[in-house]
C-alpha cells in the first residue's frame, strides 16, 4: 500500500474512533465483563499503581472500553482464525520476518541514542537475518549471539531526560504517554519515509493492495504473539493495573529503574 494512504487510513480510523468513543461516554453505560470493585480507588490513593498521571481518566477509560469491544468481536476472531489455518512453522516464519522488518526502527533509535556498539549489533542482525535468514523469514542471528535490543523514538526521548506526560489509552494501540504517542508519530514518519524512498512495489502496478496485505499481516501478527486479553485479569482495578504496569516498564525500558522502598 502506498504509505501516504495508510497514514491517512489511519487517521481516519482513529478519528472514527473517537466519534464511537464521544457516544459511549454519553451513555455511561459500564462494560458487562468488567468485575465490580467491592472499594473505591480513592481507598488507595497511598498505593503506588494510583500514582500514574491520567488526567484523561474517563476519555482513556471509553478508549479502553472500546478496545475492548474491538478485539473481542472483530480483532481476535480474525486472530483465531489465522491461528488455526496456518500452520505454527509459518506463523513462527511470519513472526521472524515482521521482527527483521523492525530492526530498522531499532536501529535508528540505538543512533539517535548515540549508542555504537547497540547500532552495530542491530544493523548485524538485520543483514545476517534478512541474507542467511532468506529476507528475514529465519533468525539465525540470535543462534550467532547479537541479541536484539527493542527500540523506539519514545524510549529514545526518555533517554535524553524527557518525562512520559500523561497517561494515554490510544485507539487499537493500546497503553501509552502523551511522550510515547509522540514517539509513535515520529517511528511512524520514519517508516513512511523509508517505504516511499524505497517502493519495493511500484514496479508490479499492485503496490497499494499488496501493501495493504503486509500491512494488515503484521497487525494480525503482532496480536498474536500478545498474550493480553481484556477484562481476564480477574483483578478489580485491571484499568489502574494495566496504566501501573505500562508506566513502570517504560521507565525500565528507558533504564530508569523502580526504587525499592
Amino acid at each position: 500500500m502506498n504509505a501516504s494512504r495508510y497514514q491517512f487510513y489511519r487517521l481516519i480510523l482513529t478519528f472514527s474512533a473517537m466519534v464511537v468513543l464521544a457516544g459511549c461516554a454519553a451513555t455511561g453505560t459500564a462494560t458487562r465483563e468488567e468485575i465490580p470493585a467491592r472499594h473505591s480507588i480513592s481507598e488507595f490513593r497511598d498505593q503506588r499503581f494510583a500514582e500514574v498521571a491520567d488526567p484523561w481518566e474517563e476519555l482513556n477509560r471509553n478508549v479502553y472500553r472500546f478496545n475492548f469491544y474491538f478485539d473481542k468481536y472483530l480483532f481476535l476472531p480474525v486472530v483465531s482464525s489465522y491461528e488455526f489455518i496456518t500452520p505454527t512453522f509459518v506463523q513462527e516464519r511470519v513472526s521472524d520476518f515482521y521482527s527483521n522488518l523492525g530492526e530498522v526502527h531499532n536501529l535508528t533509535n540505538s543512533i539517535f541514542q548515540l549508542k555504537a556498539s547497540e547500532s552495530v549489533m542491530t544493523l548485524g542482525r538485520f543483514v545476517t537475518n534478512s541474507t542467511l535468514g532468506i529476507g528475514g523469514l529465519f533468525d539465525p542471528a540470535t543462534s550467532l549471539g547479537l541479541e536484539r535490543n527493542d527500540q523506539d523514538f519514545g524510549k529514545t526521548l526518555g533517554y535524553w531526560g524527557m518525562s512520559s506526560g500523561p497517561y494515554m489509552v490510544l485507539p487499537l494501540a493500546g497503553p501509552s504517554s502523551l511522550r510515547d504517542t509522540g514517539g509513535l508519530a515520529v517511528d511512524s514518519a520514519i517508516h513512511y519515509g523509508i517505504y516511499a524512498l524505497i517502493d519495493p512495489f511500484a514496479h508490479t502496478g499492485h503496490s497499494f493492495a499488496i501493501s495493504s496485505g503486509i500491512t494488515t499481516m503484521e497487525a494480525i501478527d503482532a496480536r498474536h504473539r500478545q498474550s493480553f486479553r481484556y477484562y481476564e485479569s480477574g483483578y478489580p482495578f485491571e484499568y489502574y493495573m494495566v496504566r501501573f504496569i505500562y508506566h513502570e516498564k517504560r521507565k525500565l525500558d528507558i533504564g530508569r529503574p523502580i526504587p525499592l522502598e
